[in-house]
């Protein structure tokens, strides 16, 4: 439900989320693109929240493109913004899973451990797959419902547009190869490695307040990515905090996320692969190798 949320609010968002990104050695231009934001919020003659409300769009602003105003209307819809909850480390799966109806603390808490999916497109994927089923009390008409619930947020999502079909400037974009996100991936860890990374201390399952968990801001083909190693409970619980990278991506306000684990059975075991793209990656390697192959059969 939409609430009441002035021009000031608005704007000290979109700053605060600047911040972050420029404390975590983001792209000067996104640091630049979200201060220049704010300031038209925050100068804007009316209030920000009527033209959302009102279906207006916002990329008329000065300054203002699609990521900003996703996230703008984002914040006045939900009234807070889940880029600004990701950069502070709030945001947890189990949180998550409770915006879907019919799923209350105790459910999600139980998906997210026994299942071990932290985003609602990986439980969109259990519910179709029959994992969702294999939990205690969730009969086959209670996760239909939940498929049609989930159905439903994720078609007004765009992170479903960026994972699913994606569109930008009017034309169908796919969510970025996993050649890219593998890529990304291998950068993170060699940079983490290497105690090059600026290091951030979540807010979750850190007493200590620790500032131990890497962030690495990069682009690739276009798109914008943001990498941190897990921190969710079920990677602690299994010790994969060090080995499970969540990935964010976005590019022109189509975003989305994807989890890269080491495989540890089947034939990409010991490899890295992103999870619900298994066969891409085994693609990917499979075309990886006989390259090298007939790399290796030229003439010297």
């Amino acid at each position: 439900m939409a609430r009441a949320i002035g021009n000031d609010e608005i704007a000290d968002v979109l700053e605060r989320v600047a911040d972050l990104l420029e404390v975590q050695h983001a792209s000067p231009y996104r640091v630049r693109a979200y201060r220049r934001g704010a300031r038209t919020v925050r100068s804007h003659p009316s209030p920000i929240a009527a033209l959302v409300l009102a279906g207006e769009p916002l990329e008329d602003l000065p300054g203002i493109g699609r990521s900003l105003s996703g996230a703008i209307s984002e914040t006045v819809q939900r009234g807070r913004l889940g880029l600004l909850e990701r950069l502070e480390g709030q945001v947890s799966p189990e949180d998550l899973f409770t915006t879907v109806p019919g799923i209350g603390e105790v459910l999600a808490a139980r998906i997210h451990r026994e299942l071990g999916v932290d985003t609602l497109e990986e439980l969109e994927l259990a519910a179709h797959d029959g994992r969702l089923e294999t939990l205690a009390g969730l009969g086959s008409r209670r996760v239909r419902g939940l498929r049609d619930a989930l159905a439903g947020i994720l078609s007004r999502s765009s992170r479903r547009q960026a994972r699913r079909i994606g569109t930008i400037t009017g034309r169908q974009v796919p969510p970025p190869k996993v050649k890219t996100l593998l890529a990304v991936d291998a950068l993170y860890r060699r940079r983490a490695a290497a105690g090059e990374l600026r290091c951030i201390a979540p807010r979750r399952f850190n007493p200590e307040g620790e500032a131990w968990l890497p962030v690495l801001h990069t682009e690739r083909d276009g798109w914008t990515f943001q990498a941190l190693f897990s921190n969710t409970a079920r990677a602690h619980e299994l010790g994969r905090t060090r080995d499970w990278v969540v990935l964010y991506y976005e590019r022109d306000g189509d975003e989305g996320q994807c989890t890269i684990v080491t495989e540890p059975r089947g034939a990409l075991a010991g490899k890295r692969v992103v999870r619900g793209r298994e066969s891409e990656c085994a693609r990917a390697y499979a075309a990886a190798s006989s390259a090298r192959t007939a790399s290796a059969r030229l003439p010297s």
